[in-house]
């Protein structure tokens, strides 16, 4: 399971706001890049062996160049501080093909869109697709202060327009967004989209919780914090379609993991169940979905081996 993986130059390196920088990748050769959608990210391939996930947050119609934008957080896991410590313009960086698991509903009556923070970057690339296609739509963007807020000017045209509306709390989330008014009542023909930090998904979530199946749409950087117990994740089987090979699952180990002890080369990245580089066809059997990704026409045939586990005694995975 391997995927397309290119190696870009970085063009540019921009000040987007306080500890965010964007990064322009271009071809070396200035062939054109594989067309991506708004909503999409790509995994990008740091110096140290590290993997990480960017939105792109151009304009989906540019086939010459992918921007990505990144917070440098000093509490991660130390792929955003390699970014801004390490990459530098006329660097070449490993970078895959773009992957969407956030796609625009184009079709909908009209379109709101939250994003708190970063979590803006792939809202930005929607802006862009929603404006071409003359689409109905409103962003409201939750930031600490204005010189937190990142694309501020690219976005000023939209922000007198009402079309985009910054909210800044000043570390006090009572002074933000009212995500509970906003969200009470569902206009008909309205898709969400939200992205950003676990708190305020989850509020969103929340205040939406009665909103139709199919109208709600998140992005997530990390997983959410679910309490889980790990005794009673049972062992199961996997057998591998190829070769009608069974290889055991404990309790304590992953698909993915196991796999990988049995030789078998699977591409992932986040092992959250968050990226979907990981996505498998199960082709037997009956998954425990634990990812945050796939939706649930996708989860009738995938799965993702880093998180997922079986309800059934084997699963029959197309490997």
């Amino acid at each position: 399971m391997t995927e397309l993986r290119m190696q870009l130059r970085v063009r540019a390196v921009c000040y987007e706001a306080e500890g965010i920088n964007s990064y322009e990748l271009v071809d070396p050769k200035e062939a054109e890049l594989p067309p991506f959608t708004a909503g999409a990210h790509v995994d990008v391939h740091l110096p140290g062996n590290v993997i990480r996930q960017y939105s792109l947050c151009n304009d989906p119609r540019e086939r010459h160049r992918y921007v990505v934008a990144v917070l440098r957080e000093t509490a991660g896991r130390g792929g955003s501080q390699t970014m801004h410590r390490d990459v530098r313009a006329g660097d070449l960086l490993a970078v895959s093909a773009p992957r969407n698991n956030f796609p625009l509903a184009e079709t909908a009556a009209r379109h709101l869109l939250i994003a708190g923070g970063i979590g803006v970057t792939p809202l930005v690339a929607m802006l862009h697709r929603l404006q071409s296609i003359g689409a109905d739509f409103t962003l409201h963007y939750c930031t600490r202060a204005p010189e937190k807020t990142a694309f501020a000017g690219a976005l000023a045209a939209l922000i007198r327009a009402g079309r985009v509306i910054v909210h800044h709390d000043y570390g006090n989330p009572a002074n933000g967004l009212d995500v509970a008014k906003l969200l009470a009542r569902h206009a008909p023909g309205t898709h969400l989209y939200c992205c950003g930090p676990s708190g305020l998904m989850a509020a969103v979530k929340s205040a939406a919780a009665d909103w139709p199946a199919g109208t709600l749409h998140f992005e997530y950087f990390a997983a959410p914090a679910v309490a889980r117990d790990p005794a009673a994740d049972g062992e199961f089987q996997v057998r591998l379609a190829s070769s009608g090979r069974l290889i055991a699952i404990p309790k304590d180990k992953s698909i993915l993991e196991t796999l990988r002890e049995h030789w078998l080369s699977i591409e992932s990245s986040c092992e959250a169940g968050t990226c979907g580089t990981c996505q498998t066809r199960y082709l037997d059997g009956e998954p425990d979905h634990r990812d945050y990704v796939l939706t649930d026409e996708d989860q009738k045939k995938f799965l993702m081996v880093c998180v997922s586990r079986a309800k059934s005694a084997i699963l029959t995975l197309e490997l």
